[in-house]
């Protein structure tokens, strides 16, 4: 699935360093105020991006905010030491903000008074245009031609000073996303997807915070391997545990203890310090100074009573069960989840969009297990919308499966 075909290695013109060279990092409130002199007194969207530490500190805090603006340049700006950008946003007013997979983007510069009243996701663009690869660097190879290097992406943005390699990076970023924004809008516009791009921006742009995740503890890495009831204990115990300590030290929680060691020590279930340390997960150095702590954890959770060790299934939803087990609980839901997934997977490939694009699998799911009655085209798109469908994506389906939801 493919707009264009990908730009070839030999045609791809490696970009190294911004136009207008790298910049200081702004730091201070007067610095500050003359980039929000420069970006108020230019004229067009604004490219942004923000860099995180995920991997090295607890949460998903920004380090780093990069801006630019045809006339007014790119600014690298410190959100630690400056974190109130508020006067930025203000100084931009209405103009349209350019991003690369805004949501992930969008929440952190909320959090330092950025809040662009409207938003072009490059990300989605290429989403939408039926694009394979959809990675920022991937992107500007097929659409401008020019090799963005990304070997950067994953390192520790809280380090101080940045190095320059890291800065010259970050600019870079945002020194591609204008002109990428034009070239993906004429190309949404010649497919006819410019509406649908709108709806999708602005359903980025005002989504809510996600809600958070019930027994979060249960995304450990490996858990499904446990099938006891007194395991699960130790991995909830040894999860809190350690979440407890990275809160306290700001260090992302694989750095604390790692999904494996958890995993382990819930399989082994050591009655003491010697048998935890024993395992080999807990052999490093780090992990054996902490061990004491593990092993308290650990005993918290072997002391439990019966009918206090999780459950198996996890927490209650209100959702649907697991498709896999439909046919034994509502064969005729397992036979509308069929018909309803060709329809998606048959507009997918006619419109040349991705099927989650098309419609959130949970909400074709909730739709085939508890469609409404009478299961009519005004029925399921109101449905749809109740679901957070955008527009554009009801039109599209809501006919097609009240058709197929008739012949199942």
């Amino acid at each position: 699935m493919s707009s264009a075909p990908p730009a070839h290695a030999t045609d791809v013109v490696p970009l190294s360093e911004p136009s207008d060279g790298v910049g200081p990092v702004v730091t201070t409130p007067a610095e500050l105020a003359r980039v929000v002199e420069r970006f108020a007194a230019a004229e067009g969207p604004v490219a942004a991006d923000a860099e995180r530490a995920s991997g090295y500190r607890y949460g998903q805090a920004t380090y780093l905010v990069q801006v630019r603006r045809a006339g007014a340049g790119t600014a690298l700006i410190d959100p630690v030491a400056l974190p109130d950008l508020s006067p930025l946003g203000e100084a931009v007013g209405d103009a349209e903000w350019v991003l690369h997979a805004a949501s992930q983007d969008l929440p952190g510069l909320a959090e330092h008074g950025l809040q662009p009243a409207r938003v072009f996701d490059t990300e989605l663009a290429a989403r939408l245009l039926g694009m394979e690869r959809v990675g920022l660097a991937a992107v500007v190879a097929e659409v401008l031609g020019l090799g963005l290097a990304k070997e950067h992406s994953a390192v520790d943005w809280s380090t101080r000073p940045l190095p320059h390699d890291w800065l010259r990076y970050a600019a870079l970023d945002v020194e591609v996303l204008l002109e990428l924004r034009e070239r993906l809008g004429e190309r949404l516009e010649a497919a006819g997807k410019t509406e649908w791009a709108a709806q999708e921006f602005e359903a980025v742009r005002t989504a809510a915070p996600p809600a958070p995740r019930p027994e979060a503890w249960r995304r450990t890495s490996g858990t499904h391997t446990l099938r006891d009831r007194r395991q699960l204990a130790v991995v909830r115990s040894l999860w809190k545990a350690r979440d407890a300590s990275a809160r306290a030290r700001d260090v992302s929680p694989g750095r604390v203890l790692p999904d494996r060691a958890i995993v382990a020590a819930a399989r082994a279930l050591p009655r003491t310090v010697p048998q935890l340390v024993a395992l080999p997960e807990f052999a490093g150095k780090a992990t054996r100074r902490r061990a004491p702590a593990w092993q308290r954890a650990i005993d918290e959770a072997l002391a439990l009573p019966t009918e206090a060790l999780p459950s198996l299934r996890g927490p209650r939803t209100e959702g649907p069960p697991q498709p896999r087990t439909w046919g034994d609980r509502d064969p005729v839901a397992a036979r509308r989840l069929t018909a309803a997934r060709d329809v998606v997977s048959g507009l997918s490939e006619e419109l040349l969009v991705p099927v989650e694009n098309l419609l959130q699998p949970d909400a074709l799911r909730r739709l085939c297990w508890t469609p409404p009655d009478p299961a009519g085209p005004a029925e399921i798109a109101a449905f749809l919308h109740g679901r957070n469908a955008r527009e554009w994506q009801v039109e599209l389906l809501a006919e097609p499966l009240a058709k197929a939801f008739a012949q199942v």
